[in-house]
């Protein structure tokens, strides 16, 4: 039966024409890349659970062995074992927590300083823009991986030090997006309202104009996530990332690139864990600044 709304008679769809409208709403959704995402969020939140075996403890009885599906493997071991004994699928799965604390820990320490620094900066300029943009020059133009094994071999290998590392690393591309943001932002009429009804530097910097960085924010924060853990690995393969026995995706890629010829699987495996989860991220950035972008929105 039709339903009237003024002077035009609107006939409810039917259930199968609402179920293909939601479809068709869906065919731009990353499905992949977010179950992808899913499936590494979830391993490493769930380490301890799911591990079938030790990641730490090796049984040089079983080295080398291939993976299950290979001659000579065992169900036991699905992914075979490193060169130790140690279970392949196990030290995956490990070492998908590692990538998910560095991450974490990275974004909260460089992203919140990134920001604080691009917000000052923009919303002031003058000298204190031409200072913090310069030190970010600076720091864009040293070579990280350098910085990083220099640190590591002076002060020693820790998780700490990792994460200073990699902080280092990202908050200046936070800092210059966000300065970039808020210097068309602080221009708007909504500010200029803010500083004649004497609002205070702070308010107007965290509740007129941080609102309006937040979308470039999160875009931002999944896009560094990808090269957040493909820093992390490369220090962990170079032997300057997180320290051993803890498994971290680079070192394991590290610990058989000298038996690719007879062990393949044991720098395979974390490989394409690093790369399915950093291409599965920045797919998904892309389609997060489609979504949130509304320039982008109008050319739908």
């Amino acid at each position: 039966m039709a339903e009237a709304t003024g002077l035009i008679t609107v006939a409810p769809r039917s259930v199968p024409a609402r179920f293909a409208s939601r479809v068709w709403r869906m065919r731009r959704l990353p499905l992949i890349p977010m179950f992808i995402l899913a499936v590494f969020v979830f391993t490493g939140i769930t380490a301890n659970w799911i591990a079938p075996h030790n990641p730490e403890r090796g049984d040089i009885r079983a080295r080398n062995l291939p993976p299950a599906w290979l001659e000579g493997g065992s169900t036991k071991y699905l992914l075979g074992t490193d060169h130790l004994g140690r279970d392949s699928l196990s030290r995956v799965i490990f070492g998908a927590r590692i990538s998910l604390i560095v991450v974490a820990v990275t974004l909260g320490v460089g992203g919140v300083f990134g920001v604080l620094l691009g917000l000052v900066a923009g919303y002031y300029g003058g000298w204190v823009d031409e200072l913090v943009m310069r030190v970010v020059d600076i720091k864009l133009a040293i070579p990280t991986i350098l910085v990083a094994l220099v640190l590591v071999f002076a002060l020693g290998q820790s998780f700490i030090i990792i994460i200073a590392i990699l902080a280092i690393a990202i908050w200046p591309r936070f800092a210059r997006n966000i300065r970039g943001e808020v210097l068309q932002l602080k221009t708007m009429d909504f500010v200029a309202l803010a500083k004649v009804a004497g609002a205070s530097t702070p308010r107007i910097l965290f509740v007129h104009i941080f609102p309006g960085v937040v979308n470039t924010l999160i875009i931002l924060a999944t896009l560094e996530v990808g090269i957040v853990i493909l820093l992390e690995a490369t220090l962990s393969f170079l032997g300057a990332g997180v320290p051993p026995p803890t498994p971290a995706w680079g070192s394991m890629v590290a610990d058989g690139r000298d038996r690719l010829a007879v062990a393949w699987w044991i720098s395979t495996m974390p490989g394409l864990a690093i790369m399915f989860v950093v291409v599965a991220m920045n797919l998904f950035g892309d389609w997060l600044r489609d979504v949130l972008d509304p320039r982008l929105r109008q050319l739908e």
